[in-house]
């Protein structure tokens, strides 16, 4: 049986936020770091490497754990990952340290990087830290059950109802601050979201937070009531930052807590763009005002205003403001090749940029006022969230996109987007067929009921034949849609605005994003 271990001593910080059973990671073929890490710490730091390991591993089981009615009476704990259900630690421990030994190395990487970082500047801060209220304000022994909510006083029914109804929210939020210990927070996020019976998706970095949770209305307004008042986002997060929908905790297939270099995958280093230097922030009124004027000078040649989506393209297809430029790429991390292939499209020009809650602009916006090239880079403060909130009949168009099960939420009756095999009007998402494909698709009932469930003609094929053993894996990349769309797109120079109903070429297929 797995022994209890406790890491080195003067780690009261990690040895206070994780008590978990000690397997042999020692074995270099589950986690072996880079030659070029090991060379960035020093020797205090290497000494710290097993332990780094232990607590990777003990926070990636952490997040799978999944809340039982019962663990409001007893200790029982239940662990889903990999659509699988755990009862014990032992089985748990197995699956992760042999299916997911890929995150445990990252979350190590993470770890030592950060330890790195702490103790070459550990010295210069000491000073700081006897300054610092924030620290004053933590508990000294860092402890996350101190800053879970009190939920003595509620019926365990009130915090879990909503998981299958519409009776619960999903709540959308960031916060780009500056972290010293991402890991704690990630350890308390996931306690956090447990003890209120939250799932959702969270990803951690050194420059802050970004949250999608869903559960009941009690349960997400104690988790902002706690966020609120959490020191080290009160001053830079207020109620108006979480925008709303309706959902709950049946949104999302588990909870995954992790710690990230971004808090959105633009793929390029915090250090090199930062999000201290965004665009102008526009109000859902201001960006409204906006708007109407640059449609409204939509006929004259020399228009100095671009209306930028910075959303994937399977996003802006069923949804997006009048007169937009859709960039055609798939992930946000393509950006910033995007703008380089078409710098010159930007060229003396005001951007007006928009996403779905308004974290992409962050520092997308910072990116595209790095090149130089803009007059002006404006982004929507709260994103198109905040502006349907606001006006639900305005100047966007169809459907707004959402990350998890729900796909979609409706906050007009305009439909502008098409079934890919028949043209009718329908903006409605499934999965492809093809079990090993992860794609979206457009079609409607009827071809449905004639058999076209599939992203593609290939797609289909395969969707015919059985398919077992080790070929299996190897069908996802068989997938026609990405391999005839560029990866990165070049637009022309005179930009031509969408219609408002626009009919998308043969090329404008659906494949979504790889859904986790």
């Amino acid at each position: 049986m797995p022994s209890s271990t406790s890491p080195d001593q003067g780690d009261d910080l990690e040895n206070c936020i994780l008590r978990f059973s000690d397997l042999d990671l020692k074995d270099m073929s589950l986690i072996n770091p880079s030659s070029s890490l090991k060379a960035e710490l020093d020797g205090s730091t290497k000494k710290k490497y097993s332990f780094a390991k232990k607590k990777a591993f003990a926070l990636f089981v952490k997040t799978k754990e999944v809340p039982t009615k019962r663990s409001f009476e007893c200790k029982e704990k239940l662990w889903k990952c990999c659509q699988q259900l755990f009862t014990d630690q032992t089985s748990i421990h197995r699956h992760v340290a042999t299916q997911h030994a890929d995150e445990i190395y990252h979350q190590t990487a993470s770890i030592l990087k950060q330890l790195a970082v702490t103790l070459s500047t550990s010295k210069s801060l000491s000073s700081a830290d006897e300054k610092n209220p924030l620290k004053e304000c933590l508990p000294h022994s860092h402890d996350v059950s101190a800053w879970l909510p009190d939920i003595s006083c509620f019926n365990p029914d009130e915090l879990i109802s909503g998981q299958g109804s519409e009776e619960g929210e999903v709540l959308l939020y960031y916060c780009y601050h500056d972290l010293e210990d991402p890991q704690w927070i990630c350890a308390w996020q996931t306690a956090l979201c447990q003890h209120l019976h939250l799932t959702g998706k969270i990803r951690i970095a050194a420059e802050g937070i970004n949250g999608t949770v869903g559960g009941s209305k009690l349960a997400t307004r104690l988790y902002v009531e706690v966020m609120l008042s959490f020191p080290l986002f009160k001053d830079d997060l207020c109620k108006d930052d979480f925008k709303t929908s309706k959902g709950g905790a049946h949104c999302f297939p588990e909870l995954r807590v992790g710690v990230f270099e971004e808090i959105v995958p633009m793929g390029i280093s915090p250090k090199k763009i930062s999000y201290k230097k965004p665009g102008i922030h526009l109000s859902p009124g201001e960006f409204h005002k906006e708007v109407e004027k640059f449609l409204s000078q939509a006929n004259q040649e020399q228009n100095d205003t671009i209306l930028l989506d910075c959303r994937n393209f399977y996003e802006s297809k069923i949804g997006r403001f009048q007169g937009c430029l859709a960039p055609d790429i798939r992930k946000f991390s393509y950006f910033p090749s995007y703008v380089d292939k078409n710098l010159e499209l930007f060229r003396e020009k005001r951007v007006l940029m928009y996403c779905t809650g308004g974290i992409r602009c962050e520092r997308g916006s910072a990116y595209l006022k790095a090149k130089g090239v803009c007059k002006e880079v404006f982004q929507l403060k709260g994103g198109i969230h905040k502006y349907l909130e606001e006006f639900p009949d305005g100047f966007y168009k169809g459907k707004l996109f959402v990350f998890d099960e729900r796909y979609a939420l409706s906050y007009n009756s305009d439909v502008v987007s098409e079934c890919s095999y028949c043209g009718a009007h329908w903006d409605q998402y499934k999965l492809c067929s093809t079990p090993q494909c992860r794609q979206l698709v457009l079609t409607c009932t009827a071809c449905q009921g004639q058999g076209f469930t599939a992203c593609c003609v290939t797609c289909q094929d395969k969707g015919s034949r059985k398919v077992s053993g080790p070929m299996q894996d190897s069908f996802k990349e068989e997938c026609e849609c990405t391999a005839r769309r560029p990866r990165i797109p070049r637009e022309l120079l005179q930009h031509v605005r969408q219609p408002v109903s626009p009919e998308p070429g043969p090329d404008a297929d659906e494949d979504g994003p790889v859904l986790m």
